[in-house]
């Protein structure tokens, strides 16, 4: 990496303030962090040192979301990677444009978002419906806000939120079955969407109708659905990752799957028409996604312990709710971006009670 370092140094005066080329400055620098740490030190007392710092952090997210991403791949083939491309090419423009603009960093909290993105939409989805997602989530869910770090809504649900909403028939009819490894039908079809691959219905909309997909399937990821959603051991390899690092909230998690099973168990014993059993719920869809990679977000999320119980148990409610008594056969979406909106509510009334009853205790 010496090599790299070396170009790195040699191009830095173009780039920095009073450079030729001082207004690609967030890009250059994008770049250097992306190889090696900070340049920049604090030069004066306090000083803080901390292990996980944003690069890190965002690395270690993308480490868990890769068992996810090469499940996909091998179910729905290398038009997951042309998605993915698409993502970061859109959303990565409007993180350029917006740090030139305010002449600020690139923040590398959208590998995160441009990473998940993709896998939370249909295989068979249009790519220009792709790049229109993803440039509103980080545009209205991100850049309006100040970007990364001061965000109130996850960016990557906005922007499926957006498409789901204004393009509800495209996605509706975008699902695809997997092809669980066989590739060749996507070499002659990659920009659209394989006539020969087309199901009717995801395993949530089957049980609708009273199909129940076997669990084997849906613990495998040998089912219709949105990329990132449909193998569930894929998601709990990631979601350990992430809980033996400290990198996302037990808590979150733990409260959503608790709230989910204690009122879904309930609902399927009262309403068993309507609400599949527990195990297939758990299974189906996208929830356990959702919860493990977007609502453990630490940005849209609360941070104290007592708030993100609450959370949790929220999200899991909602979900549940939204899919047994509503219109959508999926709730999780819903159920987080309202959480996102409770967030920072619900830590603000937690921190309040507990400067309460240490001032009562004083």
């Amino acid at each position: 990496m010496k090599w790299v370092a070396e170009g790195l140094n040699r191009f830095r005066p173009l780039f920095a303030p009073g450079g030729r080329w001082r207004v690609l400055w967030p890009i250059f620098q994008a770049a250097d962090n992306f190889f090696f740490s900070h340049v920049e030190a604090t030069e004066h007392a306090p000083y803080g040192r901390d292990p996980i710092d944003i690069k890190r952090y965002m690395s270690l997210v993308i480490l868990a979301l890769m068992p996810v991403f090469l499940a996909s791949l091998y179910f729905f083939g290398p038009r997951v990677l042309l998605m993915l491309m698409v993502s970061y090419a859109a959303g990565g423009l409007v993180e350029v444009v917006f740090a030139i603009v305010r002449k600020e960093e690139i923040n590398e909290g959208f590998l995160v978002t441009g990473f998940i993105f993709p896998l939370i939409l249909p295989p068979g989805i249009p790519l220009w419906m792709v790049a229109v997602g993803v440039i509103f989530g980080v545009l209205v869910g991100k850049e309006v806000f100040g970007g990364t770090g001061r965000n109130l809504f996850n960016a990557a649900l906005l922007g499926r939120c957006f498409l789901l909403l204004g393009y509800p028939s495209a996605l509706s009819k975008s699902w695809v079955s997997p092809h669980a490894g066989s590739w060749m039908p996507w070499f002659t079809a990659l920009p659209g969407i394989p006539s020969d691959a087309i199901t009717g219905a995801t395993p949530l909309m089957l049980a609708k109708n009273g199909t129940m997909t076997a669990l084997g399937d849906l613990f495998v990821g040998q089912t219709a659905g949105c990329v990132g959603e449909t193998s569930i051991l894929a998601i709990l390899i990631g979601g350990f990752i992430l809980a033996i690092m400290r990198v996302a909230s037990l808590k979150t998690m733990l409260g959503s799957v608790l709230s989910f099973s204690i009122l879904g168990g309930l609902l399927h014993g009262v309403v068993p028409a309507l609400v599949p059993p527990l195990s297939f719920n758990l299974l189906a869809g996208g929830f356990l996604f959702g919860v493990v990679f977007m609502a453990t977000d630490p940005v849209t999320g609360p941070v104290t312990g007592s708030a993100r119980w609450i959370y949790g148990l929220f999200i899991g409610t909602v979900t549940i709710l939204i899919r047994s008594f509503s219109g959508y056969v999926e709730g999780v979406m819903f159920a987080i971006l309202l959480g996102n909106i409770f967030g920072p509510l619900l830590d603000e009334i937690v921190i309040r009670f507990k400067v309460r009853g240490y001032v009562h205790e004083s």
